[in-house]
């Protein structure tokens, strides 16, 4: 950012400056809470309730692996977010983020992040390197590390235009699934490599014109001897 607080490389046709807001003035920040687990009556309903290790790097979720009913959802500290919310972890893993495809509930490792008509959900999303970084620095506690519902609320961000922001989000997400689609091919070769060295090494599959046997070899002292 500059002096007249707005980033040097920009696209083109927008030129007013950024605005330093905390995020608790222009989003809610919802925690989440956990119903009695002993009560069946308030466990596996439709609502997703979503834990911090369910949040592993994927830009958008859409089930939860539990789910909680809508009278557990009623009888606890857990509230239903809108779709398109931010989902923040604020303990254990702290600043990782993920958007909700679906209205959702979070137990209380989460300090979440709905949006409004003048905020993009993704351009906080493309955020998260600088959410992260301050959740980090401001979490405190004495048993774990937790970022508090007011250090996020004090958290200050550079918003554009919600034009801008949208342009943002946009790289964002396309940038994003560049990632996910090589991250795809990179697992596939992966995949590959590990059933071709398989195959290889239990001479299974060899190359053509080598049929000469295989020689067991001890490494010592620096050199290979034929075990016997």
């Amino acid at each position: 950012m500059t002096e007249i607080k707005q980033p040097k490389l920009r696209f083109s046709g927008f030129t007013d400056p950024w605005e330093q807001r905390k995020l608790g003035d222009v989003t809610r920040i919802i925690g989440g809470g956990t119903p009695d687990s002993h009560n069946p009556q308030y466990w596996n309903g439709e609502v997703n309730w979503f834990t911090p290790t369910e949040i592993d790097g994927s830009h958008y979720v859409k089930f939860s692996k539990r789910k909680i009913t809508k009278e557990g959802l009623k009888k606890s500290s857990a509230k239903l977010l809108p779709a398109g919310s931010v989902l923040l972890t604020s303990r254990a893993t702290i600043g990782d983020m993920a958007i909700i495809l679906k209205p959702s509930a979070t137990n209380q490792g989460f300090q979440s992040i709905a949006t409004n008509a003048n905020i993009s959900n993704e351009f906080i999303y493309a955020m998260e390197p600088k959410i992260k970084a301050y959740a980090l620095k401001h979490a405190a506690g004495s048993t774990f590390l937790e970022i508090s519902s007011h250090e996020v609320k004090n958290m200050k961000i550079p918003f554009p235009s919600y034009d801008e922001q949208s342009k943002l989000g946009d790289l964002s997400v396309t940038i994003g699934n560049l990632i996910a689609a090589n991250q795809d091919k990179i697992n596939q070769l992966k995949q590959l490599k590990k059933l071709l060295m398989q195959k290889i090494f239990s001479q299974e599959w060899r190359f053509k014109g080598f049929t000469d046997p295989w020689y067991t070899r001890k490494c010592q002292n620096g050199t290979f001897a034929e075990v016997r």
